[in-house]
């Protein structure tokens, strides 16, 4: 994709904005706020006069709000990041969004004005979620976990990929469930979670007959094996057992549980609302679910494709 950069100010436009900052004196600012306003605006040379404005009205707020605590309204005082956030948190009087306004314009002064005291953020990774498996995947792995040597472990294989690709489980959630927590209800099948966060998952449609399988050789026992659920390990030698398989990547279970993510996001039309809806943010999505309850169990069976 181009990138469309503003042109540079011609030498007339620099004047008339260098004009504009130097007779920058509303009544509504003190003299003192609006000097250190003008020095800081002065010097980080803005390209409009719109531009100039905002950073003008942004360095006297942050001098009127500073000067009376006792700081020295010079750029090297006052362009302080801890100055700028301290500002942007207390400051009485500011909406949400004029905080976040007022506050970029000040990191943006510092780094021109006093660039050693705000140095260029650092480019750090950002973890992307991993990819779902697909179908045939998800087929080649239980096919695999037919082929284990004894029926326990044929069942414990399963469960393991049940619980994960089924229910979306994993880490302590996943090798916690006992055969007990696997129940029939609310016309499908339903898995009690017993860990940090208790719930009730739907198990999707597809996994019902090897899960009740799988929970049934369990009884009150763990499905994935083992004699507690505090052992880290407890999956290891199940997802070594499920490799190798021809085509097959390695098995996952941060994997198993964006397939059920993906499946469900899928049923629910998520996707389709969020482009309607034109979120693409999911703090902001978060924001939305926040004033919202969700719905019973019986509703959520339906909804998250568990009905038997």
């Amino acid at each position: 994709m181009t990138r469309i950069s503003s042109p540079a100010p011609s030498p007339g436009d620099t004047g008339l904005i260098a004009g504009y900052i130097a007779g920058w004196q509303p009544s509504s600012v003190s003299g003192e706020a609006a000097r250190f306003a003008r020095q800081a605006a002065a010097a980080a040379a803005p390209a409009t006069r719109a531009r100039a404005n905002a950073l003008l009205w942004a360095a006297a707020r942050l001098a009127a709000f500073s000067v009376p605590l006792g700081l020295e309204p010079v750029p090297e005082v006052l362009l302080h990041p801890s100055v700028i956030e301290r500002f942007a948190a207390s400051a009485p009087g500011l909406s949400g969004s004029a905080r976040r306004t007022l506050r970029s314009n000040l990191r943006f002064l510092a780094r021109r004005v006093v660039p050693a005291l705000a140095p260029a953020d650092a480019a750090l990774p950002r973890e992307r979620a991993k990819a779902p498996y697909s179908p045939a995947e998800i087929s080649g792995y239980l096919a695999l976990a037919d082929a284990q040597p004894t029926p326990a472990r044929r069942m414990r294989a399963a469960g393991l990929v049940c619980l994960g690709a089924g229910a979306g489980l994993t880490g302590a959630d996943l090798r916690g469930v006992r055969g007990t927590d696997v129940a029939c209800r609310s016309g499908g099948i339903v898995v009690e979670v017993r860990g940090i966060r208790p719930r009730a998952v739907p198990v999707l449609a597809r996994y019902h007959q090897r899960l009740l399988a799988s929970a049934q050789s369990a009884g009150p026992g763990l499905v994935t094996g083992g004699a507690s659920a505090v052992r880290k390990n407890i999956t290891t030698p199940l997802t070594r057992s499920l490799a190798g398989g021809a085509g097959l990547p390695r098995l996952e279970a941060s994997r198993l549980r964006m397939t059920w993510l993906a499946d469900v996001a899928e049923l629910l039309g998520l996707a389709t609302f969020m482009h309607a809806a034109g979120i693409t943010c999911s703090q902001r999505l978060g924001d939305l679910l926040a004033a919202l309850q969700p719905a019973d169990e019986a509703t959520a069976v339906t909804l998250l494709g568990a009905r038997r």
